[in-house]
């Protein structure tokens, strides 16, 4: 069974889960068990990301691997150096050598001196791969590592014997320049790796070492592992924020680019959440601490980031695969030249050159790198733009989406809603005391309906009361007591299941989001929001159909909402007053209908659709990145994101592809040559040539993954 199959039968599990969630037009207050959302974490449940409960910086995250990688490209680096230095006279000695050049320049002792300097140069230039090798049969999983050790030892042995009496010529200098190329398309290899793995690693080194703590009247300077929740920290203009919090004091524009990729500057202001690590602008804050250490957004983001990079897709698996029969198919038609060469009454030493030329030819080298250095790139340079892959498969995959389903506030919509209108309908109740009451319900919530609620209660410098047994109303709204009444704040959904006949005039012409007030069961009022389009929707959905996309759209809202925002924008159809588990159908029949389905929402009364999705796409910003159900987060709710999350999808399948054929293709056509099928023309690929041909292979997969970071931002 594929990885994806597998995912999907994961995902089924969460479209079980609890559909407590509150919806007008998606309207939450409740929160999902933040266990059921680690369907693709199981191989790295028992890896640390963090340092301890109250560190906010943790040095050592993602610090080993990177440390490691650096050791690797400095020793790949020195051995390559000082095996060329030795290489050099190595060739000036070899008679083959002076033979081509037409030169003479034998010392006394010349065979015992070569032997010498390829002793040398054969362990300890060629130790890395005697390594390798004794790693992979000691795993039973020959690879490139066997190859190229089976060939350089078959080089030096059968040398070293001709120097201490076998007839046959050797062929040191082929040896030692083969050694020195491999070393060189390593460290080249080893390059390209921590290049890709640095924008990873920008991310673990932006937060400060330190923070300026306020304790009373004082401000002391602190390590980060010392910061404590609800502690205050002032920032300086154009100092990074230690930790994540909330604004108590001050306003500021923050560069939140290397976290979020939105370009511009962000203004906050008192009680705006501000992330750790992005870059206060020119004015003074104090803020005060939510979360330090791992429960920060940046350590979230780089253990995504981090698990992204390790997992495999099935892409890598294929690449996996590839190498190793590759390895295998090389030992045979190694050993069957050999044979053949020999059966032809050729010279010894002459097949031994054309096996040993097949062996290092052979190398899986590139097709080893193929994958893993397009899957390094594309994480870390999507990370950077907002772009946050939990599932690579679904992220591979994304090229196949032929139907998007939209929730629609906060996504399609900015989801910044201003209420418009408010209504009473029943004379014991004014316009204030209906704001009034339904304030109480909505205090506790984030959701963009209720913030606008609050925002004119606030405006109006009314009070809001306490409520008492708060209760979320399975998906349709919330209930509690108020000052001795029982008060629901509802959607229309609920109205027409308890057979509450709604007003007429409830609803305008215009794109409003509409919730209904219920105090001691009978209908109060109701409340009128409006929601603004995005600018960039309108652009997004251009790309999705210009790639054959169909775009359809999920919401809470009624009808008349749901129609006037779907005429604007030119959707492919909507769907209104529809809840969580409804979402869930409409995917199963999109699906049905043989269609490849990406939901995108946010995340959380999302859930369920999100899990049964071919893809499942959450938007969201801030901290609550971390408490998605999706294969895929947008840290910003711009559906332009989305486009550039396939088309990018689209560019690194491009990039998998491409740097298969090469790696493949290059091996079908120089193995052959490699085993001297021209010999009859006159044409001998030589091991040192040979040698040569495999490093430009890796270098220009290399290459070729290196340009995908220019695609996302061509999108």
């Amino acid at each position: 069974m594929d990885n994806h199959k597998e995912h999907k039968d994961k995902k089924m599990d969460h479209s079980k889960m609890d559909h407590s969630k509150m919806d007008h037009s998606n309207h939450d207050h409740a929160k999902m068990d933040s266990s059921k959302k680690q369907h693709q974490r199981e191989d790295h449940s028992k890896m640390d990301h963090g340092s301890g409960d109250h560190s906010g910086h943790n040095p050592a995250h993602g610090q080993m691997g990177h440390d490691h990688h650096k050791m690797m490209v400095k020793d790949f680096r020195k051995r390559f150096w000082i095996s060329l230095i030795v290489t050099i006279p190595i060739l000036f000695l070899s008679p083959m050598i002076q033979e081509f050049f037409g030169y003479d320049l034998l010392l006394p002792g010349n065979p015992y001196i070569l032997f010498a300097l390829s002793t040398f140069v054969y362990f300890w230039g060629g130790w890395p791969f005697l390594k390798g090798f004794y790693n992979e049969i000691k795993s039973k999983g020959p690879g490139m590592m066997a190859l190229i050790s089976m060939a350089i030892s078959v080089a030096y042995f059968y040398s070293a014997a001709t120097v201490f009496g076998l007839p046959g010529e050797d062929f040191f200098w082929e040896l030692s320049t083969l050694i020195v190329i491999m070393l060189l398309g390593h460290w080249l290899e080893m390059k390209s790796v921590l290049g890709a793995s640095k924008a990873l690693q920008l991310l673990v080194s932006m937060l400060p070492a330190e923070a300026h703590k306020v304790v009373g009247d004082k401000i002391q300077d602190v390590k980060l592992e010392d910061l404590l929740k609800d502690d205050i920290i002032l920032v300086k203009p154009g100092e990074k924020v230690p930790a994540d919090g909330i604004i108590t004091e001050g306003s500021s524009y923050l560069n939140e680019s290397m976290l979020t990729g939105e370009s511009k500057p962000v203004k906050k202001e008192v009680q705006d959440k501000v992330i750790g690590g992005s870059i206060n602008g020119n004015s003074t804050l104090r803020v005060k601490v939510e979360h330090t250490g791992k429960d920060s957004y940046l350590n979230k983001v780089i253990k995504m980031v981090d698990e992204a990079q390790r997992t495999k897709s099935k892409m890598q698996n294929l690449s996996d695969r590839a190498a190793k029969w590759l390895t295998y198919i090389a030992l045979a038609i190694g050993f069957g030249t050999l044979a053949v060469w020999l059966i032809l009454g050729f010279p010894f030493v002459f097949a031994l050159e054309r096996m040993v030329t097949v062996m290092v030819i052979a190398c899986p080298h590139a097709l080893g790198l193929a994958i893993p250095l397009v899957v390094a790139i594309s994480t870390a340079v999507s990370a950077q733009n907002g772009l946050l892959i939990r599932n690579r498969t679904a992220f591979e995959e994304s090229r196949k989406i032929s139907a998007l389903l939209f929730d629609k506030t906060g996504t399609l919509t900015k989801g910044d809603f201003g209420v418009t209108r408010i209504e009473s309908v029943n004379e014991l109740y004014t316009r204030d005391e209906i704001l009034r009451l339904s304030s109480a319900l909505e205090l506790s919530s984030e959701h963009p309906i209720a913030v606008g609620i609050i925002k004119k209660v606030k405006e109006k410098d009314i009070e809001i009361p306490k409520p008492k047994n708060f209760n979320a109303i399975t998906g349709k709204g919330v209930e509690a007591i108020v000052e001795g009444k029982k008060v629901k704040v509802v959607s229309p959904g609920y109205l027409r299941d308890e057979k509450i006949q709604i007003t007429e005039d409830a609803y305008s012409d215009a794109a409003e989001t509409v919730v209904f007030v219920l105090i001691d069961g009978k209908l109060a009022g109701y409340i009128a929001l409006a929601d603004e389009i995005r600018p960039e929707s309108a652009d997004a959905i251009k790309v999705f159909k210009k790639n054959n996309i169909k775009v359809l759209m999920a919401t809470g809202d009624n009808e008349k909402t749901a129609k006037a925002v779907s005429d604007k924008l030119g959707l492919d159809g909507y769907y209104a007053e529809v809840l969580p588990h409804q979402k869930v159908e409409i995917v199963k029949e999109l699906e049905s209908k043989g269609e490849f389905v990406a939901m995108t929402g946010d995340g959380v009364n999302d859930a369920p659709a999100l899990a049964k999705a071919d893809v499942g796409i959450a938007v969201g910003s801030g901290t609550d990145v971390a408490a998605e159900t999706a294969d895929i987060i947008l840290v910003n709710s711009n559906p332009k994101d989305i486009a550039n999350l396939i088309l990018f999808g689209k560019a690194t399948y491009n990039k998998m592809i491409q740097n298969l054929v090469w790696a493949t293709g290059y091996n079908v056509v120089a193995i052959p040559l490699a085993a001297g099928v021209l010999y009859s023309s006159g044409f001998v690929l030589g091991p040192a040539v040979g040698a040569v041909f495999m490093s430009l292979s890796t270098i220009i997969v290399a290459i070729n993954a290196q340009l995908l970071k220019r695609k996302i931002g061509s999108n």
